[in-house]
């Protein structure tokens, strides 16, 4: 399923969209279309519309939070669903670097994906007391950070408006 790249009045990124809803969008008027696909197109019985891949909401819309919810899948997809500290793809859990026995809060930066193995191996310690090392240290990644990361591929049309 083709997505499309929805932006505020003020050309931030808001989110992505069906094909069908900014569309429709456009077509009532609540939206422009910056970038369409020259190589496909929407048709009617007897009307053809451009085929949407950037649109622009023509109302702002205040957006109180707009990060990354600290959920297990998205901890996953920033880890690139890999352990890491040893880098392997089966099993995978997640670990608090300072553990919660010792103070260590759920955040994106005390979180990172482990496997069972090395999970259990670090147990109630820190990575250091237990001579694990990470990859690369857990961030908190920001929204267009995070879309440009999950995403299968970016097209080249939108790469200007992230």
């Amino acid at each position: 399923m083709d997505s499309v790249l929805v932006l505020n009045a003020d050309f931030s990124t808001i989110s992505l969209c069906s094909v069908e809803r900014a569309f429709l969008l456009t077509y009532l008027q609540k939206a422009d279309i910056l970038s369409d696909n020259k190589e496909k197109a929407l048709h009617s019985i007897d009307l053809v519309f451009p085929y949407p891949s950037v649109i622009r909401i023509k109302k702002y819309i205040n957006i109180p939070y707009k990060g990354v919810v600290l959920t297990r899948h998205n901890i996953f997809k920033r880890d690139q669903y890999n352990c890491q500290y040893c880098g392997t793809d089966k099993n995978l859990t997640i670990d608090h670097l300072i553990p919660k026995s010792k103070g260590g809060q759920s955040t994106w930066t005390n979180l990172v994906t482990a496997c069972q193995t090395c999970n259990s191996k670090k147990g109630d310690f820190t990575p250091e007391e237990v001579g694990l090392k990470l990859q690369k240290r857990p961030y908190k990644p920001s929204y267009i950070m995070f879309l440009r990361n999950n995403l299968q591929s970016i097209r080249t049309d939108w790469l200007p408006f992230l």
